[in-house]
């Protein structure tokens, strides 16, 4: 009865777990080997061990990318939550059209991001772009954004928050809902503000939600890689050059598959690292009643 059971389980993952073998962890043990040689995608690979890993750790070039990623992310994961949250509690109040809204504003989500970074490029062209026009209209400085080592990384932060705002919405929106009202009638019974309700209820309550968004967001941010391909591509003088953009350089541009493939090692321990404290110090502030 046992093997028959484990016959029929084996049948039916059997569909999605032959990709994954051959798709994802096939590839994934391949890139540990290619990590530890020299390859250029055409000759014969050469055997150097731990020396792709020595050297992108003594390049200073390694050390920005990661800085350029670490930026991207401080600034992405604070604006896409708080916008987002914003979002989930205008729209979780009874509001005419409600559910039109809600589309309206998860629609980037679903949209291509090559459409999405091609029209923010428009958008923040420093020369004809609408932003600039309305800035100039009210007398505010117009920066070069995109064009500009010291905007290049903002103009890929406000396009990527733009896109994402939707997914964290729905997201915190269904947290919302599984408050219960009665907590907040007994607090307005009790005279409670609503700036109370909001950080003793509605934020304690909110918190698996908040984790998950958070633990989402920071492995989406480390791998972002489309939007600064399309609007920067990495530039200028390298001011917006992520960890997924040098991977792709390292090996489409440089043919040094072989560095590619320990920076990506690299930053699989990163994300791996930051996931683990998260797992761990949810605990001390995820309420899950």
């Amino acid at each position: 009865m046992k093997r028959r059971h484990a016959a029929w389980a084996v049948l039916f993952l059997a569909p999605s777990a032959i990709p994954l073998v051959l798709f994802t962890l096939m590839p994934m043990i391949s890139s540990i080997r290619i990590s530890l040689e020299q390859w250029n995608l055409i000759s014969d690979p050469k055997w150097v061990g731990l020396g792709n890993y020595a050297k992108l750790l003594a390049s200073p070039t390694t050390l920005s990318v990661f800085g350029n990623t670490l930026g991207y992310v401080a600034g992405y994961l604070p604006l896409v939550y708080i916008g987002g949250l914003a979002l989930a509690l205008a729209l979780n109040a009874k509001l005419p059209a409600r559910g039109f809204f809600r589309a309206v504003y998860f629609l980037p989500v679903v949209t291509s991001w090559v459409v999405v970074a091609l029209m923010w490029k428009w958008l923040l062209n420093p020369s004809t772009g609408v932003v600039n026009a309305v800035l100039g209209a009210v007398g505010l400085p117009q920066p070069g954004w995109w064009t500009d080592p010291n905007w290049a990384l903002a103009s890929v932060i406000l396009a990527s928050a733009w896109k994402d705002l939707g997914f964290v919405m729905v997201i915190l929106l269904a947290g919302l809902q599984s408050i219960p009202n009665d907590l907040y009638e007994a607090a307005r019974i009790d005279g409670a503000s609503a700036w109370r309700l909001f950080t003793n209820i509605t934020l304690p309550l909110l918190t698996p939600s908040t984790f998950f968004v958070v633990v989402i967001s920071l492995i989406n941010g480390f791998q972002v890689f489309d939007q600064v391909y399309v609007m920067t591509g990495g530039g200028p003088q390298g001011a917006s050059q992520v960890v997924v953009g040098q991977i792709y350089d390292l090996t489409f541009r440089y043919g040094r598959a072989g560095e590619a493939a320990a920076l990506s090692w690299l930053l699989f321990a990163v994300i791996l690292a930051i996931t683990i404290i998260q797992m761990w110090g949810q605990r001390r502030w995820v309420h899950h009643d």
